[in-house]
């Protein structure tokens, strides 16, 4: 069953009906939902969680929804993955990387859909819409397919060709235009009031949206038995993601799920939560840096596209978690970004996108900096697989030789040491 009490505005606390509405009335502060939580921890344990479903509707109970039927690829119970080879390069300690590169359409952006959509067809919706970067038009035009709706996507038209491909594939609409991706979100605003039958998941049914991020920490803590990291290190583009994450261990918290950190009482969060951007693309870690109180619109430049936001909706939200929580927020050029996918890759076998790149570019600078500690247990969010931003390599990776097919030939390729006896 559904714990939603309403939705709550985030700048005067003003409540509405939990309905299709996502700006405040009196003060155009966005929405949020709220919950009973005296209601969901009488009810909720975590042997109920654990004999849930092996993906994110075992958490359906701390979700917007009635979780009953819920439109569904099968998003999320990713892996936690323990990366030593990397935190040794690092020189870090217990490090682990959230790979959520193995959702449904390659994504976490499947987690926050799942969730749109189901609330979206409650609310009576047909038809799913949404401006994108790339992965979110992926699963928008895949689960609107899973649920017999139509689609209609947004995209920048300088958009990864695969990622144009993995929308397009799945036979919705799906419109290039001409402008960066905040061009594309104001058109939606736009387009939102002009169909208000149409569930654009990051306008009008974005409160819902935005809470199955918070999945991102249920799983972590469930999957270190219960028990929450010290330190997470979160991509950012709208900021909303890493609020969510934040609200999330702070609800296990409350809950009693998970018992708060003694070192952590004298702070405002159970978690440590610090911000990665792409330099091309950093108005929040340029606020973080000035100390300022306002993130400032810049325009985007970057190969890390998916994070190419330069409006940020929720980049104040995230400026206030990050300094709330003791973390911080750092940024990375593109040539660091593209070693750290190559680093990740050649350290832990996992292959990430280009935001991905960024998440362990900045781990790596916050470590050299000792914002990142190693004596903290760390978790790095690698939120979409590589092979959608494959473009961004170019030709600098390739075959090691091209050789005759003769063994004489393999032996030179590769050098003697090649052919000798393993140690």
């Amino acid at each position: 069953m559904s714990y939603v009490q309403s939705l709550t505005c985030r700048e005067c606390a003003r409540a509405y009906p939990a309905g299709a509405l996502h700006a405040c009335e009196f003060c155009f502060g966005p929405l949020e939902v709220s919950y009973d939580y005296e209601a969901m921890g009488a009810a909720l344990t975590r042997e109920r969680i654990s004999a849930g479903p092996p993906d994110i509707w075992r958490y359906g109970d701390l979700l917007p929804v009635d979780a009953d039927g819920p439109v569904s690829l099968g998003a999320g119970f990713t892996p936690l993955v323990r990366a030593d080879r990397l935190a040794a390069e690092l020189g870090l300690g217990e490090l682990w990387v959230k790979d959520d590169t193995r959702n449904p359409t390659g994504s976490f952006k499947d987690r926050v859909v799942t969730v749109a959509l189901t609330k979206a067809r409650e609310l009576g919706f047909k038809v799913a819409a949404c401006a994108s970067t790339g992965n979110l038009a992926n699963s928008v035009a895949a689960h609107a397919a899973r649920a017999g709706m139509r689609s209609v996507v947004l995209v920048p038209s300088d958009l990864e060709a695969v990622k144009m491909l993995t929308t397009a594939v799945f036979g919705g609409d799906l419109l290039a235009v001409e402008g960066s991706y905040d061009d594309v979100n104001r058109l939606c605003a736009e387009l939102a009031s002009e169909h208000d039958d149409w569930a654009f998941v990051n306008v009008n049914v974005r409160p819902y949206y935005a809470e199955g991020s918070k999945t991102l920490a249920f799983e972590v803590a469930e999957q270190l038995g219960w028990r929450l990291p010290d330190h997470v290190v979160v991509p950012i583009a709208s900021g909303s993601q890493l609020t969510k994450i934040d609200k999330g261990f702070r609800e296990l918290v409350e809950l009693g799920l998970v018992e708060a950190r003694i070192d952590r009482e004298d702070t405002s969060g159970p978690v440590r939560v610090s911000g990665a951007q792409a330099a091309g693309c950093a108005p929040v870690a340029a606020a973080f840096a000035a100390g300022a109180d306002h993130v400032r619109p810049v325009k985007a430049a970057t190969i890390a596209k998916s994070l190419a936001i330069g409006n940020p909706a929720d980049g104040w939200y995230a400026l206030e978690v990050v300094r709330r929580t003791g973390g911080a927020v750092g940024s990375v050029s593109d040539e660091e970004v593209l070693k750290a996918i190559r680093l990740l890759a050649r350290t832990e076998g996992i292959f990430a996108e280009t935001a991905g790149g960024v998440t362990i570019a900045t781990l790596a600078a916050l470590a050299r900096e000792g914002v990142v500690r190693g004596d903290e247990t760390v978790v790095a969010y690698v939120t979409g697989n590589g092979l959608k931003t494959v473009e961004a390599f170019g030709s600098s990776v390739g075959a090691t030789a091209t050789v005759a097919a003769r063994i004489e030939d393999v032996a030179e390729a590769l050098g003697e040491s090649a052919w000798k006896e393993p140690m």
